[in-house]
């Protein structure tokens, strides 16, 4: 429970500072655009394996699943609505808070252990505009094209096997996976994202700055930013889900 206070706490006094920092001084377009290669382009094989081999398993369970009860046409619209909607935003999520949370926190707490924090202080640089606001920003900039490429991908893996194991016509899974899925079902689980990549920014960079003058820190602080931005893509999918079906339903 302290860890949770502490946590938000410790967040909501980082964010404060970044807002401050974002309207007031010079923004780091360049270091943005190093980050967003650094966590768009980089992540990018590892994201569409993941999303290849998701759509392929999920055409194969639910084609051989209903083909029991007659119900195999329905694969392209169950497969594809799963991959728009939840699979391809969530696994997306996931994999850059594994690869890139854990990456911002090593990164940033090593900094902090051999004094380059302090060097940038002492420079009259701020650490928060140099450092933290570029990751954030670039986050919520990569995550939601990561998941784009991510759902076109799952859907070409469904197709492969829709195709070859369950004797579907490709003309026949197109057309029904663009005629069942609307522009709403495609936008929800995009903006799911930017919420994600800010939650991965935002703790990769608190569990970072928080590593002490010692190396073992490092390796919590990363193990903890990893476990707490999947926690909270998890759990937040369940209310941006809800809250999106409000809105938008």
């Amino acid at each position: 429970m302290l860890g949770i206070v502490e946590y938000f706490g410790g967040t909501a006094t980082m964010l404060t500072g970044c807002a401050k920092e974002f309207f007031s001084g010079k923004f780091y377009f360049k270091l943005t655009l190093q980050q967003i290669y650094q966590i768009g382009v980089r992540s990018l094989s590892l994201v569409l394996a993941a999303a290849l081999s998701t759509g392929m398993v999920m055409s194969l369970q639910f084609g051989l699943g209903l083909e029991k009860f007659g119900g195999k046409l329905y694969v392209p619209k169950i497969v594809s609505l799963s991959i728009l909607r939840e699979l391809g935003p969530v696994f997306t999520g996931l994999m850059v808070a594994g690869r890139v949370g854990a990456g911002i926190a090593s990164e940033i707490g090593s900094m902090v252990v051999t004094q380059q924090i302090d060097a940038i202080r002492a420079l009259g640089t701020s650490p928060v505009r140099m450092i933290i606001i570029p990751r954030i920003v670039a986050l919520v900039i990569a995550l939601p094209i990561l998941t784009i490429l991510a759902d076109v991908v799952g859907i070409f893996g469904a197709l492969i096997v829709g195709v070859y194991e369950l004797k579907l016509d490709p003309h026949f899974f197109l057309q029904k996976v663009f005629a069942t899925n609307t522009i709403a079902d495609f936008g929800v689980g995009v903006l799911k994202t930017v919420f994600f990549g800010f939650a991965i920014g935002v703790t990769g960079c608190f569990y970072g700055f928080r590593v002490g003058r010692g190396t073992q820190g490092v390796g919590i602080a990363t193990t903890q930013a990893v476990v707490v931005s999947s926690i909270l893509i998890v759990v937040s999918d369940f209310f941006l889900t809800k809250l999106f079906w409000i809105l938008f339903e």
